[in-house]
């Protein structure tokens, strides 16, 4: 009788976790068919959306360049080195034609800076490139506050060579 009963009882128990199977399979594939179908509906609402953008965008202007005279200084050594020099090419970047028939005549200011801060650079001031971004935006910031009412967008080495 006891077996009877054991037997039984595995049974019921079998049933019941198998019941709780399906009930779970049932469950995470109603889910996934239903983050399936928000996803498939999110992309045909949206598809639409991002073409309306694209055609409306106006064409970009090409940036005007200004040439500053090539400048050569000499770097701040230590005592006793031998003396080392840096000579740059620069170019100015301006983001509209106009503005720069406005900085042409600023431009005796601008090198008198440019000369001023590099004469000032030792030789490890300007290593690598994180040397060169350093100094790139200093002459920025600088040629910046020389044309104060216009902008110039960025200070662009053609030629930069220590010796």
């Amino acid at each position: 009788m006891a077996d009877n009963e054991q037997a039984e009882g595995a049974d019921g128990a079998e049933a019941a976790s198998s019941k709780k199977g399906k009930l779970k399979l049932i469950i995470a594939v109603a889910g996934f068919v239903a983050i399936l179908g928000a996803g498939a509906g999110w992309f045909f609402l949206m598809r639409g959306h991002g073409e309306e953008k694209h055609a409306e965008a106006p064409p970009l202007k090409p940036p005007s360049f200004v040439e500053v005279p090539d400048m050569m200084v000499n770097l701040v050594g230590a005592p006793g080195e031998r003396v080392q020099y840096l000579r740059v090419k620069v170019v100015l970047e301006i983001k509209e034609e106009k503005q720069v028939e406005a900085i042409k005549p600023n431009l005796p200011r601008v090198t008198d800076l440019f000369q001023t801060y590099l004469r000032e650079l030792r030789p490890s001031d300007i290593n690598g490139s994180a040397g060169l971004f350093r100094l790139k935006e200093e002459l920025t910031k600088r040629v910046n506050n020389a044309v104060a009412p216009q902008q110039v967008s960025a200070v662009l080495f053609k030629e930069i060579v220590v010796q």
